[in-house]
C-alpha cells in the first residue's frame, strides 16, 4: 500500500471516528432529535421502517450522521449514495432492488437527481412499486415489480431545487438543520479533542469555535489543524498556539478566510459595495459561481456583511466596518 493510500485511509477513519456513533453523542439540533426520537419509537412500536425523511441545510451541520445514528437506532443496514452517482434509471432501479426489508437508502445531494429518475422514486416510495420500460416504440412494455419496505433518507443543502411532487413524498418530515450556537461547538470541540488523545484548555476551544463558521465540520478541521501545529512546536495547546495556528491559515477573528476576505474587499473597492451580481462578482474573483453562493455567502449573510437584492449582493455597514473601511457618503444617507 502506498503512503498517500495509506494517508487518505487514516484520514477517513479519523472523520468516521469524529462522527457521534451514539444519540447522547450527537450534540446541538435538539428540536430535531426530539422529532425523530418519537417518529422512530413509533415506528419500533409498529415494528415497521420508519418513513422517508429529508434533511436540508449548509454543508458541515450533520445531515449525514444523522442518518447514519437512524440506521444504527433502527438496527437498519444504510446503503449511501448521491444525486450525481445515478445517472441512469438502470442505476436507481439497481439500488432499489438490492435493497432488503428496513433497509435504509441515503442519498445524499439528492436535489441533483435528474427528473426522469425522480419519477421512478414515487411509487417506490409510496407504494415500494418500481416501473421499469422493457424495450421501445410499440413494442415497449411495462414491468412492475414490488420492492421490500424501505427508508429513504435524502440530504440536500438546497431545498428548493427539489420537486414539490418529491417533496411532499417525505412522509416522515422535511427538517432544517440550523447553525450551532458557539457553546455547542464548544462542547464539540472537546469532545473531538478527547477522541484525539489532545489536552486543550477551555480558552483554546473557546477560540477554535469563535471561528469555526457555527459549523462542526469546520471546527474539527480546525481543531485538527491546531493538534497539528502544536505538535510540530512540541508544545500544548493553549491560547498563543491556537492564534499562530490561526494566522497560518488565514483566518481572522470572525472566522472569516481569505478568500472571505477577498470577496469583502472586491465588492468594497472595485464595485463600491454593490450591489453586484454573482457572475460578474465570480469572475473579478476568478472563482466558480457555485464555489461563493455555496461555501462564501452563508456565513457572510450569517453575519450580517453582506445581503442579497434583486440587483445582486451589497456590501453591508457591518461589512465596511470589519474590512475597517469607512462606509461610503452615499451608501450612508441610503441607509439613513
Amino acid at each position: 500500500m502506498s503512503s498517500n493510500n495509506k494517508k487518505t485511509e487514516d484520514f477517513e477513519f479519523l472523520d468516521r471516528t469524529l462522527r457521534p456513533s451514539e444519540w447522547n453523542d450527537y450534540i446541538g439540533q435538539t428540536n430535531i432529535k426530539k422529532n425523530l426520537r418519537i417518529l422512530l419509537d413509533a415506528a419500533r412500536e409498529r415494528e415497521h421502517p420508519p418513513e422517508h425523511l429529508l434533511f436540508y441545510g449548509p454543508p458541515g451541520l450533520g445531515k449525514t450522521t444523522l442518518a447514519h445514528l437512524i440506521a444504527k437506532d433502527t438496527a437498519s443496514q444504510m446503503r449511501s449514495t448521491s444525486g450525481p452517482a445515478i445517472e441512469k434509471v438502470g442505476d436507481l432501479a439497481s439500488i432499489l432492488t438490492n435493497l432488503s426489508h428496513g433497509d435504509i437508502l441515503f442519498i445524499d445531494e439528492i436535489h441533483r437527481l435528474n427528473k426522469t429518475i425522480e419519477e421512478i422514486l414515487y411509487p417506490a416510495m409510496e407504494s415500494k412499486l418500481l416501473d421499469i420500460i422493457i424495450g421501445k416504440g410499440p413494442s415497449a412494455r411495462t414491468i412492475q415489480l414490488e420492492l421490500p419496505a424501505f427508508t429513504l433518507i435524502g440530504a440536500t443543502t438546497k431545498v428548493a431545487m427539489l420537486s414539490a411532487p418529491l417533496r411532499s413524498r417525505f412522509s416522515g418530515g422535511v427538517f432544517r438543520l440550523e447553525f450551532y450556537n458557539t457553546n455547542e461547538i464548544v462542547d464539540i470541540v472537546k469532545r473531538s479533542s478527547k477522541i484525539l488523545g489532545v489536552s486543550l484548555d477551555n480558552n483554546a476551544a473557546e477560540i477554535i469555535a469563535q471561528r469555526s463558521r457555527f459549523t462542526p465540520r469546520t471546527a474539527n478541521y480546525l481543531l485538527k489543524r491546531v493538534r497539528d501545529y502544536a505538535q510540530i512546536q512540541k508544545r500544548s495547546i493553549d491560547k498563543d498556539i491556537v492564534h499562530k495556528t490561526f494566522d497560518l491559515l488565514g483566518v481572522d477573528d470572525m472566522g472569516l478566510n481569505t478568500s472571505d476576505i477577498a470577496l469583502l474587499k472586491t465588492m468594497a473597492h472595485k464595485f463600491k459595495g454593490g450591489p453586484v451580481g454573482l457572475n460578474t462578482l465570480a469572475a473579478s474573483l476568478a472563482e466558480e459561481e457555485n464555489t461563493i453562493e455555496e461555501f462564501n455567502e452563508p456565513y457572510l449573510l450569517q453575519l450580517g456583511f453582506i445581503q442579497r437584492t434583486p440587483r445582486g449582493r451589497a456590501l453591508t455597514e457591518l461589512g465596511y466596518k470589519h474590512l475597517g473601511l469607512k462606509i461610503p457618503e452615499e451608501k450612508q444617507k441610503k441607509l439613513l
